[in-house]
Formats: C-alpha cells, structure tokens, sequence
C-alpha cells in the first residue's frame, strides 16, 4: 500500500466527489479549479494506484480512454455506460460470472477473472436522439 499524501488524499476526495467515472484530465482539471497546485502525472499516479487497490473502478471509455470513479473496495461488479452522458449504472450479471468460471475451467484455468463493461444510450438519450431524429 503506497503512503497517503496530501495530493493522493485531494484526488481520492475529487474522486468520490463525482457520481460517475472521469478522466485524469476531467478530475485534474477539476482540482486545479479549487486552487490546487497538483500536477497531472500526479492525478494519473495516484488514480492508477487507487485502482490497483481497489478504492476505484477503472475502465476504458468506447474511445479508448481510462476512466475512473470512486468505489467500495472488494465488490466486484459490472457496468451499464452512457456513451453519451457517461451515466453508469452498477449491475449484476451471474451469467457472465458463470460463464467466465465455466470457460477457465474447461480450459484447465483457475482464478479467473474479467472485467465487462456495456455501452450503450441511456433512457433519457435515447429518448432525446428520437425526438431529435423525429423533427429532422
């Protein structure tokens, strides 16, 4: 476990101060805004060591971008993702879970483990690109 600094301390609280994921940009920006005088590289290091710890999920938007939010350390869970508003919705999915146990064991694997993550239009784009389309 790295040691707590003042910088790792100001991301951590950035970061649970945002209800969905954000970028190491978004969130040094973010705190840069606040005053604080805390460098880029810095925001990446401690968001990287967040998530290796499991204090953050992190995950790569359709673009190819990491993106971070705040979690509760030792719960695995999945994602739902509006690719246009970044609205996240946890879910659970024991079919996949089944089946990732399934597919490392016929194939001779133990400890599996995955990560999944679905994108797609939330209700609210959704609705807002039909009317959108509909008065095209």
């Amino acid at each position: 476990m790295k040691r707590n600094t003042w910088q790792r301390e100001a991301v951590r609280e950035a970061l649970g101060g945002n209800d969905g994921f954000v970028s190491a940009q978004s969130l040094h920006s973010k705190l840069r805004d606040t005053g604080s005088p805390i460098g880029l590289a810095t925001v990446y290091r401690a968001l990287s060591d967040l998530a290796v710890e499991g204090e953050a999920d992190s995950l790569q938007s359709d673009q190819g971008e990491a993106l971070y939010r705040a979690c509760t350390p030792g719960q695995h869970h999945h994602h739902l993702i509006c690719r246009n508003c970044g609205l996240t919705v946890e879910i659970e999915a024991h079919a996949v879970e089944a089946w990732a146990h399934e597919v490392a064991t016929e194939n001779g694997f133990t400890q599996p483990s995955h990560v999944v993550d679905v994108f797609g239009l939330c209700r609210a784009c959704s609705a807002a690109a039909a009317a959108a389309a509909s008065v095209s």
